[in-house]
C-alpha cells in the first residue's frame, strides 16, 4: 500500500503544579481524541530556550500530538487558523511568555 501523506500537529505545553495546566493538558488530550481520533502523550521531556533576559531556561514539557487526515499543501490554511487557535487557547488560560505549537508534514503506511 502506498505511503500516504498526513500533517501532525504538536503542542509542547510547560508542565506547572497547577491546576490549569493539567485541564490544559486533559483538554488537549480531549480535543485531539475527538477531533482526529487519538493522539500521543509524552510526558517530562526537557525543554531548553533562552528567557527574555537572554539567560538559559528550562522546562519540563508535555508533549501532546496527533496525526491527521489533512495532507499539509490542500488544508495549509485551516491548518494554520487550527493551530493559532490552540496556541491563543494556551496562551490565555496560562501566564506563559510563548509556547510552540508544531505542524509538520509525514507519511503514514497503513
Amino acid at each position: 500500500m502506498p505511503l500516504s501523506k498526513r500533517a501532525r500537529i504538536e503542542v509542547y505545553l510547560p508542565i506547572k503544579n497547577k491546576d490549569e495546566y493539567l485541564r490544559l493538558r486533559s483538554a488537549f488530550e480531549n480535543e485531539f481524541l475527538s477531533t482526529f481520533g487519538g493522539c500521543t502523550v509524552i510526558r517530562n521531556i526537557k525543554g531548553l530556550y533562552k528567557g527574555k533576559e537572554g539567560d538559559t531556561d528550562e522546562d519540563d514539557i508535555d508533549l501532546i500530538y496527533a496525526d491527521t487526515p489533512f495532507d499539509c499543501e490542500s488544508t495549509f490554511k485551516e491548518l494554520d487558523k487550527y493551530s493559532s487557535e490552540l496556541r491563543r487557547s494556551i496562551l490565555t488560560a496560562t501566564n506563559e511568555e510563548d509556547v510552540l505549537i508544531v505542524v509538520n508534514e509525514n507519511y503514514h503506511s497503513i
